[in-house]
């Protein structure tokens, strides 16, 4: 059975694609804790792949952020994606790993774009700058691979999922993802018996949202297509494909459907003076259903999943 390294199996997305691996009866499933390897550090990600080996390396490690986060640390986000993308790459090549799973996000795209995003509208406009840093540092995990593909022949493939959530989310109140932060600011609200809750930006923007559980079952699936099957959609440059539902709802909707799930009975009012980002994010996934894969868990669905994880776990997230 092949040696799988799952790196950043502690996070949200790694922590789901174990579960999937697992369930499969995956043998040799390697993992690290953070603690246990620092990625931003090349010397002791090149003596990990030096004596693991693995065969099949997951790149699911990554600093995150929402909005708030990424104006706020702009540096850190792309100084140290960039250095988990190279060592973590460079050091599983060096090493003759062969085949490499690394996910991406939907913010490589430009800001102006043809909506659904197409995976060829990668580098055809400008980025949105709220988090630019972030996405240069994403699309050249992209071009890593690509070019180790196109220079020594290695099977490196990246998906690019659209927005996630899901149990094992981050629900700090400022520096989490639009889904999570709602979560917890309805919740909070319940608890408070608050009358009204503010929601950053306009409520306009529409955005797509994935289960963590569909990207990790995506994530398997494109990592065990035969390469012709791969090669076949993502032709010249062997590049990435695009992981979504294929549909949005606006961030109001989106609000309305939270504070129905944790039963909030007030009103919803928005700040546009907050900013809203880009207006539109939607995934063109025709090239991952015609491979045979389609998402399954839906959208209010999945967040009363998700809450009622949140609930089991708010006595330690609410310390964090």
């Amino acid at each position: 059975m092949a040696k799988i390294y799952v790196a950043g199996h502690r996070g949200m997305v790694g922590s789901a694609i174990l579960r999937q691996l697992e369930a499969r009866g995956s043998d040799g499933l390697i993992t690290r804790s953070s603690a246990e390897l620092d990625l931003t550090d090349q010397a002791a990600v090149r003596d990990f792949m030096q004596t693991e080996r693995p065969d099949v390396v997951v790149l699911a490690a990554a600093k995150v952020g929402g909005i708030h986060a990424n104006n706020t640390y702009p540096a850190d986000f792309i100084h140290d994606n960039l250095l988990i993308e190279v060592n973590v790459i460079g050091q599983a090549h060096a090493a003759g790993v062969q085949k490499l799973l690394q996910l991406g996000s939907s913010c490589i795209y430009p800001r102006e774009v043809p909506q659904p995003m197409a995976e060829d509208a990668l580098l055809t406009g400008v980025l949105e700058p709220t988090n630019e840093p972030y996405a240069v540092a994403k699309i050249a995990g992209i071009k890593l691979c690509e070019s180790f593909n196109r220079q020594h022949g290695r099977d490196y493939r990246s998906v690019m999922p659209t927005n996630l959530y899901g149990p094992g989310d981050n629900f700090h109140p400022e520096n989490s993802h639009v889904l999570p932060a709602l979560i917890r600011r309805f919740h909070d609200a319940v608890e408070a018996g608050a009358e009204e809750v503010v929601i950053w930006g306009s409520g306009k923007p529409r955005r797509e949202f994935l289960h963590v559980d569909d990207m990790a079952a995506a994530s398997v699936f494109v990592m065990d297509l035969d390469a012709e099957a791969y090669a076949r959609e993502t032709r010249p440059m062997l590049s990435h494909i695009n992981v979504g539902t294929g549909t949005d709802i606006s961030i109001a909707e989106l609000a309305g459907m939270v504070a129905d799930v944790t039963g909030f009975k007030g009103q919803l009012s928005f700040d546009a003076s907050k900013p809203d980002g880009t207006m539109r994010k939607l995934m063109d996934v025709s090239r991952l259903s015609r491979l045979g894969w389609t998402a399954s868990i839906g959208l209010r669905e999945g967040i009363a999943e998700t809450y009622g994880w949140y609930l089991r776990q708010a006595g330690s997230l609410r310390s964090k």
